[in-house]
């Protein structure tokens, strides 16, 4: 309307082109004025001037009074909302901290702070690894395993020890929960002494008992109706010598570190000597072997030797003579495998999980009969724990089971598998 009127000025006056002009341009100033106004009061928050009257000012009033309204309800919102998970984070027992893609600490509650000295403000954009300084820490974040917990010594706390795991939490975030478990780590030295001590302790008067027993067994001036107690003594005895000598090998394995990568193993002649140890005797199933690589191990020669013997003990007393037992190596490029396969009775899978407790026994009847105590695959798990390995286990009631070791690729000696001209040897 306001150019309509300046272009019917111009018309009187014979120049409607040239007033239309002047009028666009005292609009044009108008609203750029109004715009400063409305920038004046972004600025102090007083919109007097544009809280009535007409035209597209007010309406901008209006919308943008709307759209801050809003938006502090959302603010006020969202601060309560995040108060709240302050406060349910603040009273938990464990420790959380929330990292970004490069590990860098964004927020942390105060369970973090008492058991691991973090400060939410100071610490906050540092990197999680350098203030947490164990190798453990390291190998935890870039493993991106959510179910891989690791133990660590506390860093505020003489003695204590802190468990961790890293979790996703949120768009490229993760989330590092802490926990105290020094009760736990103190418990179980505490056991694996008890068990260390009271091994030594029994394994002298075994020693005693034994060769006093063995003695009788040979004097032929002892009676007759000795003869089937003093054999069943010295077998008890020679059981109890094999449990407490296990025992302790348990206790030595629990408290050592990863071994040596230094010394290699050829699996080869280890699983042949096994074999031969074995094979032919009463009861015992057929036993053959099965070398696909020339690749060798590196680690202990002597417990890997363990691992074989007990995973082949373990095979032979659930393998019916008429059975199969395969020992078999390979490697390739994501480690070796070292496994012990059977056609025996095979295993329920409710019972897999717990194979590798110690004591632990599917059937404890036939255990006490056949001589197995259940330490031999609590001894192989430390054992490829040390080897930074793995045991899987695959089995079926009635159709055998299969163990297998699975080593690294940092604990193979890089070298190409070599084809064997009889294809394996039994």
């Amino acid at each position: 309307m306001f150019l309509a009127a300046g272009a019917m000025i111009g018309w009187i006056y014979g120049e409607p082109l040239l007033g239309f002009l002047v009028a666009a341009f005292l609009a044009l100033i108008w609203q750029v004025r109004q715009m400063l106004y409305f920038n004046r009061a972004l600025n102090t928050g007083d919109f007097d001037k544009f809280r009535y009257g007409e035209g597209i000012w007010p309406q901008m009033f209006a919308r943008f009074n709307y759209e801050h309204e809003r938006g502090s309800r959302y603010k006020k919102l969202h601060r309560q909302v995040l108060k709240e998970i302050r406060n349910s984070t603040n009273a938990m027992p464990d420790g959380a901290v929330i990292i970004d893609d490069d590990n860098e600490i964004v927020l942390c509650n105060r369970a973090a702070k008492a058991l691991a000295g973090l400060k939410r403000k100071k610490d906050r954009g540092q990197r999680v690894e350098n203030i947490l300084r164990d190798p453990e820490i390291t190998r935890l974040l870039d493993a991106n395993d959510a179910t891989l917990t690791v133990d660590i010594p506390s860093p505020v706390t003489d003695n204590g020890w802190l468990n961790c795991r890293v979790v996703p939490y949120g768009v490229d975030q993760k989330l590092l929960l802490l926990r105290d478990v020094t009760e736990r780590i103190e418990l179980n030295r505490m056991r694996r002494d008890f068990v260390a001590n009271a091994s030594h302790e029994l394994r002298s008067p075994l020693t005693v008992i034994s060769g006093y027993l063995d003695s009788m067994a040979e004097d032929k001036q002892v009676v007759s109706t000795w003869t089937q107690p003093v054999k069943r003594m010295r077998e008890q005895a020679k059981r109890m010598t094999h449990i407490v000598a296990e025992l302790l090998e348990l206790s030595r394995l629990e408290g050592a570190g990863h071994a040596s990568i230094e010394k290699t193993v050829d699996i080869a002649p280890l699983l042949a000597s096994a074999r031969k140890a074995f094979a032919g005797q009463a009861g015992v199933a057929d036993i053959s072997v099965e070398v696909e690589s020339a690749a060798q191990l590196r680690g202990n020669a002597g417990e890997i030797d363990s691992v074989v013997t007990n995973l082949l003990s373990n095979a032979i007393r659930h393998t019916p003579a008429d059975g199969k037992i395969t020992l078999a190596w390979r490697s390739g490029s994501d480690g070796a495998d070292l496994i012990v396969a059977d056609t025996g009775e095979g295993i329920a899978e409710e019972h897999i999980p717990r194979l590798t407790e110690r004591f632990f026994r599917v059937d404890r009847g036939r255990a006490r009969e056949d001589g197995g105590v259940g330490l031999g695959l609590a001894i192989v798990k430390h054992v490829l724990g040390r080897h930074e390995a793995e045991l899987r286990i695959e089995s079926e009631l009635g159709a055998g089971s299969v163990f297998c070791c699975h080593f690294p690729p940092q604990r193979v000696d890089a070298e190409p598998p070599a084809p064997l001209a009889s294809g394996g040897q039994n």
